[in-house]
């Protein structure tokens, strides 16, 4: 009898618990209520991302606002990024804004392309795919590069546009970077105003 009392007591109150989450976020998620540790990489009910912005008071003071964006993701809403998949794509929290600039760092596209990331973040791959994409660059070619040659990646893109194949190179591969449009900036924290574009080209074998 005891034991049936606390079982009911404790469905109580999760449905309570329950009850009173869906009541907190209005039965979805909306950027304006994020606060900064669970603002960047969400996605709003409306299935728009949404986006860390700072501003730096006169007292000197950091204030931080999420706000929704004009991009949406692609088939998700009410979604809030798990600390596992920010650091297994290597993420950061507080990330400012939504930039492709990131896909030109070595360090981060290591990571960005891992199994782990990959294969187990949908949300931030669809975003990082759609970023690539803007920038005529397919994803997935992009990781196959870097394990193909590895050194040869994007972080030694040099402003000739011009990286050589590595000797086991089957074809040579060509990055070509340009201006392209102008960068989704957080406020009080500019972005570059422009994003490189970068452009992966295959040429016939020699």
């Amino acid at each position: 009898m005891a034991s049936s009392i606390s079982f009911m007591s404790l469905a109580v109150l999760a449905l309570a618990l329950v009850v009173s989450v869906q009541s907190a976020i209005g039965g979805g998620i909306e950027c304006e209520n994020l606060n900064k540790d669970s603002c960047a990489f969400a996605v709003s009910s409306s299935g728009k991302r949404c986006v860390l912005e700072k501003q730096v008071r006169r007292s000197g003071e950091e204030a931080y606002t999420c706000r929704t964006s004009e991009i949406a993701a692609d088939q998700l809403k009410d979604w809030v990024e798990t600390d596992s998949c920010v650091e297994a794509c290597g993420l950061e929290r507080t990330a400012l804004g939504i930039s492709s600039d990131s896909l030109l760092e070595p360090q981060f596209t290591q990571k960005l392309c891992s199994p782990q990331c990959f294969h187990g973040c949908p949300n931030i791959i669809d975003l990082y795919f759609n970023l690539a994409a803007g920038e005529g660059v397919f994803l997935p070619k992009l990781c196959e590069a870097r394990g193909k040659d590895a050194r040869r990646g994007l972080g030694e893109v040099r402003s000739s546009g011009y990286v050589a194949p590595g000797p086991e190179a089957i074809h040579s591969e060509r990055f070509t970077i340009a201006p392209g449009p102008e960068a989704i900036h957080s406020r009080g924290s500019p972005l570059p105003r422009q994003y490189l574009l970068l452009t992966l080209k295959k040429s016939s074998s020699q």
